[in-house]
């Protein structure tokens, strides 16, 4: 004679299940947001080299940087003008970055906001730096910097 399952086993089950659904969906949500901060941490390192090239009076790295760029004539004469113009000694810090965009799911183009410096010159620079995030948290965000303007006034907006 064979007993019946009893309603408690039948509950532990149930209870175990919810609990492997919710760390599945749990697990999930932080992939997909994991790789919209990496957009994020993308925007700022590739914002950092593009500033580095520029103390260095790089034009060609800075070019190399900035996708499209180096085929658009006033895009490039501004880069070799920022290239001479903003040359400084020393580590270049980034005192701040307003990224383009604080979240995005899907591609999305804005001016990101930077104030940044050398160690060896105490009077920081502001510039904006047009910013494309491509793709979305399902193919994978991606981040392309589109140009860069030259020296702003230090309260100004992009």
């Amino acid at each position: 004679m064979t007993r019946a399952p009893r309603p408690r086993a039948s509950l532990l089950r149930l209870r175990y299940f919810v609990v492997a659904l919710a760390i599945l969906v749990f697990a999930g949500i932080s992939f997909l947001l994991a790789r919209v901060l990496a957009a994020d941490s993308r925007e700022r390192s590739d914002v950092a080299d593009l500033l580095r090239a520029q103390a260095r009076g790089d034009a060609a790295a800075m070019l190399r940087e900035l996708h499209g760029c180096a085929d658009q004539t006033a895009c490039s004469e501004r880069v070799r003008s920022n290239a001479q113009r903003l040359r400084r000694p020393g580590a270049v810090k980034v005192v701040r970055l307003d990224p383009s965009t604080t979240f995005a799911l899907s591609g999305h183009t804005g001016p990101a906001r930077v104030v940044w410096n050398t160690s060896r010159v105490t009077r920081p620079v502001v510039q904006c730096v047009v910013v494309r995030r491509t793709g979305n948290v399902l193919s994978g965000p991606g981040v392309q910097l589109e140009s860069v303007s030259g020296p702003r006034p230090g309260t100004s907006d992009c």
